[in-house]
């Protein structure tokens, strides 16, 4: 299991629950969630498989950017 980790535009509840049923189909992710109290609304994702690539392609789909932080 990998953490990858996120700066996001997700910003509020309303993107998330956008977000929510993309990212819980998505191969590869165990969980997930968003903090929208960072400034920076950082992403976490538990991954067993996904990469990086695939969860930003995830969130492009529905419109969002995510900014991988090492």
């Amino acid at each position: 299991m990998k953490t990858l980790k996120f700066k996001t535009n997700i910003n509020c509840g309303g993107c998330v629950s956008k977000v929510t049923p993309f990212l819980n189909k998505q191969e590869g992710v165990e969980s997930w969630e968003v903090d929208t109290n960072n400034p920076d609304k950082i992403l976490t994702v538990e991954a067993d498989s996904a990469t990086e690539e695939e969860v930003r392609a995830t969130l492009q789909k529905v419109g969002f950017k995510a900014e991988k932080i090492s």
